[in-house]
């Protein structure tokens, strides 16, 4: 279906919980808010830093149920750190993260603050501008960080993917380069990862922050929906 974001139903067969706050957005010119962003951005680092010191991120709340999800994907959370928790532990250890892009740090920031895996995707490299999660299958290529040579995915890798072009492998491991944020970028979907009776509750508020910042600092036009069991597909 076109200009879609969608779970396949076979994933919630592995993880019933899962859900995803979606936030569709059309940004044409970055550069009046980076002030702002990167304000918030050095804020949210340093916050995050001292708050965390001493803290076992792994057992937190919401790490663990994403290394939980990761194992009932088939997936080793140990070897394939997911975004959240690679993003937190690096914050801990230094309180420093390169800033990147506006949105690409907003994201981070905002990511931070409720310790939610947060992505965000160049919907211009997106196959009939659609993105959707499932299990891999035959003919499924990754383009990694970097490069420009696609590589088969194995059959049966929970993934984020846009026809067979995957946009992010091992479920929220690692970003595909096609479908990286750059100065050129401004068509966006941006997927807040959660779980229903974890963080759902988290996931919600952050995707209204997010869309709103997005409105109130980039003068952006934003949609948001809501994906679970109940209702795997957003329309844009």
């Amino acid at each position: 279906m076109n200009n879609s974001f969608s779970v396949e139903k076979k994933v919630f067969e592995v993880l019933p919980d899962y859900c995803v706050g979606v936030i569709r957005t059309s940004i044409p010119n970055k550069e009046g808010a980076a002030n702002a962003v990167s304000e918030l951005f050095r804020k949210e680092l340093q916050r995050f830093f001292h708050q965390s010191q001493g803290v076992a991120l792994r057992e937190t709340k919401n790490i663990s149920a994403y290394r939980s999800a990761l194992q009932k994907a088939g997936i080793n959370p140990n070897k394939f750190m997911c975004s959240i928790e690679a993003l937190s532990r690096r914050v801990q250890k230094s309180g420093v993260l390169p800033e990147i892009d506006p949105i690409v740090d907003l994201g981070n920031a905002i990511s931070l603050k409720y310790l939610l895996a947060v992505g965000a995707h160049d919907l211009a490299n997106a196959q009939e501008n659609s993105i959707a999660v499932r299990f891999s299958e035959a003919g499924d290529l990754f383009r990694p960080m970097g490069t420009l040579t696609d590589e088969a995915v194995p059959e049966g890798e929970l993934v984020y993917v846009s026809g067979h072009q995957v946009k992010t492998r091992r479920f929220i491991w690692r970003q595909s380069d096609d479908g990286k944020i750059t100065n050129l970028t401004t068509e966006y979907l941006i997927p807040l990862d959660g779980f229903i009776g974890t963080n759902d509750d988290d996931v919600i508020k952050a995707r209204d922050e997010f869309a709103s910042l997005l409105t109130e600092w980039f003068g952006a036009s934003v949609s948001t929906g809501f994906v679970s069991k109940e209702n795997n597909i957003f329309n844009f």
